[in-house]
């Protein structure tokens, strides 16, 4: 017990010493001449004997190439400096680990791997997964699924028997690629974005173990741009005009999350903190003594709820009790109501509509008059 929670102590701490990394490095840049994103590569799933999931009448393996070769072609358009490289784009069948390969040779900044789901008649809607450990038996099929494709390369998926993919080797790797995630999880939030301005169903950012992602050593993303086994959906993503309009949302996910590397005013946004499916044991934080805080509670409940639940959305949330109630705040301001202000009202854009502002002294609640004329002195 006592290893695991070293472990997770050094997980956080590497993990906070690296992600200040990225901005050292754009630092020491020329800004006149720095273009963050100078090779893309773009993996369509499946191909050639291996047809991925299919409906009544469309493959995966053929609408995944459709989009992505739109896709590539807007980047190329726009953007004639950015190299585009396909790990395939014809129907041929390409083994995972030499898709990974490929991006790595080319020393790609992103990998974007487009892929369709399957499931019920009645499943509906866009995801898109950067690597972690799933949380829900679902994601977890989506994995398998398309994980096993290994089984139709030629020596049969025996050059991954040894392959570790339990939930240490993966947080392992997540640690290694650790610089790359916060990235991953920008551009993948982007594109769900994106995706529902165009009436898609938002399924949200997700964690899980594919080997496609495992291998690669960039920013990396898996989009499951739809449900074949849904015929409405199935219409949508085997038509060229819908799959346009998704390779078009693609394309403008990837402009934000481009200018917002770069740092072009206008473009850039605010990205919620993604919590990782490990609920590592969170250091209790004192405040200051005599010093007033203000904070932004989101949510009231008479259960007990994991600091990790979905519904917080990945904000990094503390609990306090009060009135036999279980209460969960974000965000800490000394002094500072007017940050806890501006959060309040970016909590309440993101979905919390009920979220307000308390205000604690010493470790209790206090009225927020009290709280605000305190604060003044």
């Amino acid at each position: 017990m006592e290893k695991r929670k070293e472990f997770y102590r050094f997980y956080t701490i590497l993990t906070l010493v690296i992600s200040f990394l990225p901005v050292f490095a754009f630092s020491q840049m020329d800004e006149s001449n720095f273009s963050a994103l100078k090779t893309v590569v773009i993996d369509a799933g499946h191909g050639g004997k291996d047809p991925g999931c299919h409906g009544v009448s469309a493959q995966e393996k053929h609408v995944c190439l459709s989009m992505a070769l739109m896709l590539g072609d807007m980047i190329k358009k726009n953007y004639p400096d950015i190299k585009v490289v396909y790990t395939r784009d014809t129907d041929v069948f390409v083994e995972l680990a030499d898709r990974a390969k490929i991006a790595n040779k080319n020393n790609a900044d992103l990998f974007i791997c487009i892929h369709a789901n399957a499931a019920s008649a009645q499943a509906y809607g866009t995801e898109t997964y950067v690597l972690g450990l799933h949380r829900t038996e679902s994601q977890q099929q989506v994995a398998e699924r398309e994980n096993s494709t290994i089984h139709l390369e030629d020596d049969g998926g025996a050059k991954y028997k040894d392959f570790d993919m339990s939930p240490d080797a993966i947080i392992a790797r997540q640690i290694q690629l650790s610089i790359f995630l916060d990235q991953s999880i920008s551009f993948a939030s982007k594109l769900q974005k994106e995706f529902t301005t165009i009436g898609r169903y938002d399924r949200g950012v997700k964690q899980a173990g594919f080997l496609v992602l495992y291998k690669t050593t960039m920013p990396s993303v898996l989009i499951e741009t739809g449900f074949l086994t849904n015929p409405t959906e199935e219409k949508f993503l085997n038509t060229p005009e819908t799959q346009r309009q998704m390779a078009n949302a693609m394309f403008t996910a990837f402009k934000k999350y481009k200018n917002e590397l770069e740092g072009v005013e206008g473009e850039t946004e605010t990205v919620n903190n993604f919590i990782n499916n490990v609920e590592a044991p969170k250091e209790t934080t004192t405040d200051q003594k005599n010093v007033v805080y203000f904070k932004v509670q989101i949510e009231t409940s008479e259960k007990k709820i994991s600091l990790t639940d979905p519904k917080f959305k990945g904000y990094t949330v503390n609990q306090y009790q009060q009135d036999g109630l279980f209460k969960y705040t974000v965000g800490a301001y000394a002094n500072d109501l007017d940050s806890a202000n501006t959060l309040k009202n970016k909590l309440r854009e993101n979905g919390f509509q009920h979220a307000f502002v308390v205000a604690f002294l010493n470790g209790e609640r206090i009225n927020l008059q009290k709280a605000v004329k305190l604060a003044e002195k």
